[in-house]
């Protein structure tokens, strides 16, 4: 009975992530996919359980502080964001040569991404360091006094990684393009042991609080940064960069750069500040929805980190597909792509829900009434997510891929302002809670976000986009 049941187990798996037809293609094999996805999985995980052990280290501060490191990172992610969404744009632009065989071109547009990502940083910091006060202010409203000293506290000092964050970001996006994932999970790791080791001796060991944690985060990502400034210079790579030659910019390389991450920036933007909006929402209702909120998005993290590997995954997959003008490869790995991004997806979040009850006990300092709300903000995520959330956040990364931007912007933004935004503040009208309401609209906005993205694919309009001949072979 057991074999039969292992047999049957072990065929299904098989039919969903490898294909007899996969020798036809041959821009990726099945090992070329794990080569790039398996170090991805591990360097998200490893980000995630950092994160984890940041929050937990700030929990034992009290809910104030949580909740402000909560409140804080909601924008910091929102910016970033933004200059990941470059960053993409720079490895679609980049994909697309090397599918092309254009290598010379790939580099130069890697350069080119790295200057215009260094710029998008510093001005970021400088506008947020001058007007700090007015941006907290204008986001989420008069908060309780301590909670506003520990967010202005961990602010100023998180702003000051904006140009680290972008540099290791562009070059992050780099290495994927060329499938050479394990660098960057090394980084990380190295990274992330340095944020920890930093938390524990400035919170623990000097007493410094929330501030702690903002100066640790910080070098950790300085020396992230350094490093892989170092690693994208080996010529051994298929893009490398030569900084002793300078850099002036390029307008013919910017332009499709900015192309596909201007429309992914405005996107990606829109839907953090959203989801910042809609914070500012749950923090009116009080400290304690604001730690239940942070401690579900925590776990929530987890749930969709396989889901996050093949956004990134399927930029590189599908863009060297398309730089090959092939439709049949472009279809095929489309497919491919989403099925093992739902098979691993929906496998991961079972493991999450197993672990459940252990990572709620972690939070010591949190009451029970705060655990148990926490706990049904994850049954909503994690369980309708399993089913969602890779047809709502893999398909826009397809279509990016494809040059096909605008639209993809469209739908996302206006989801986002119309259905997440919008329904949260009716729906905590109904239901009493900002935080379920906002939960609530989120899953509206998801079969929004999946409905439009499938049939934008199914229109066939990035084709043209693609600049591809249907049907070309």
């Amino acid at each position: 009975m057991l074999s039969h049941i292992y047999t049957e187990c072990k065929n299904i798996l098989k039919k969903t992530f490898f294909s007899r037809s996969e020798k036809q293609y041959t821009l990726f094999s099945n090992r070329d996919i794990l080569r790039l996805v398996i170090p991805l999985f591990f360097e998200q995980l490893l980000f995630l359980l950092v994160g984890s052990i940041d929050i937990l280290m700030v929990a034992s501060l009290g809910e104030a502080s949580i909740s402000a490191v909560s409140l804080v990172d909601m924008f910091n992610n929102c910016i970033g964001s933004i200059i990941f969404a470059l960053s993409t744009g720079g490895a679609v632009v980049a994909s697309q040569y090397l599918g092309a065989g254009k290598v010379l071109r790939a580099r130069e547009s890697a350069k080119q991404l790295l200057a215009v990502v260094l710029i998008a940083g510093c001005a970021v910091t400088l506008t947020g360091e001058l007007f700090m006060v007015e941006v907290i202010r204008m986001i989420y409203g008069k908060l309780p006094a301590d909670v506003y000293e520990n967010v202005l506290s961990y602010f100023r000092v998180t702003l000051l990684a904006f140009p680290f964050v972008a540099v290791y970001g562009g070059c992050t996006a780099l290495f994927r393009t060329m499938n050479r994932t394990k660098v960057t999970m090394y980084i990380s790791l190295i990274s992330n042991i340095i944020n920890v080791t930093g938390n524990a001796l400035l919170i623990y060991g000097f007493k410094m609080g929330v501030s702690g944690a903002a100066w640790a985060t910080l070098f950790a990502r300085l020396l992230a940064m350094i490093i892989i400034t170092f690693m994208i210079t080996d010529r051994s790579g298929m893009i490398f960069i030569e900084f002793k030659k300078g850099c002036r910019i390029s307008w013919q390389f910017v332009k499709k750069i900015l192309y596909i991450g201007i429309p992914g920036g405005i996107e990606s933007g829109v839907f953090q500040f959203g989801r910042v909006l809609v914070l500012g929402l749950i923090a009116s209702y009080g400290t304690r929805e604001i730690a239940a909120n942070a401690v579900a998005n925590m776990v929530d993290y987890f749930g969709c980190v396989c889901g996050n590997v093949f956004c990134l995954a399927v930029v590189t997959v599908v863009g060297r597909a398309v730089g090959a003008g092939d439709e049949k490869q472009i279809r095929y790995y489309v497919k491919k792509m989403m099925k093992w991004g739902y098979a691993s997806h929906i496998l991961w979040n079972l493991l999450v829900f197993a672990l459940m009850p252990f990572i709620l006990m972690c939070f010591h300092e949190i009451d029970a009434e705060t655990k148990k709300l926490a706990f049904y903000l994850i049954l909503i995520h994690n369980g309708l997510g399993m089913i969602m959330w890779p047809g709502s956040f893999m398909f826009p990364c397809v279509l990016r891929s494809m040059n096909d931007v605008r639209l993809t912007m469209l739908i996302s933004v206006g989801s986002m302002l119309v259905v997440r935004v919008g329904s949260s503040y009716l729906i905590a009208s109904w239901v009493n809670s900002g935080v379920l309401a906002v939960w609530i609209a989120m899953i509206l906005d998801w079969v929004v976000r999946i409905s439009g993205f499938y049939l934008r694919y199914k229109s066939g309009a990035w084709l043209k986009l693609s600049h591809i001949k249907p049907g070309k072979a």
